[in-house]
């Protein structure tokens, strides 16, 4: 996907996501499952992916494990309370745009 700036919108989105339904992840454990998700379609840089993990956990939407593998300290975000509520406010938010693109995109033809 050549126009980054069509997910950059939706990067908090897609962290929520995936930290639901992998209950914690690492940054770049998070830019690979993006890639894979996506075929290699979707490229989620380190520059994009740490400010936008750093304003969720700012706005008390996730938390941070530190944890040690291979005498390296790994820092795992997971979802708080407050983010599993965002992050169905966003989804429902993001499918509602999507549709409404679509609309634009592929409009259905008028009965009247």
């Amino acid at each position: 996907m050549s126009n980054s700036k069509l997910y950059k919108g939706s990067l908090s989105t897609i962290i929520l996501k995936l930290l639901a339904e992998n209950n914690k992840m690492y940054g770049y454990e998070m830019t690979q499952r993006v890639k894979e998700l996506t075929q290699g379609e979707l490229t989620i840089t380190e520059g994009a992916l740490y400010p936008a993990l750093h304003k969720l956990e700012a706005d008390g939407f996730l938390e941070v494990e530190m944890q040690k593998v291979d005498n390296r300290l790994r820092k795992y975000y997971k979802l708080t309370q407050a983010g599993t509520q965002e992050r169905v406010n966003r989804i429902e938010e993001l499918e509602r745009f999507i549709e409404t693109i679509q609309g634009i995109v592929n409009p259905k033809p008028s009965l009247g």
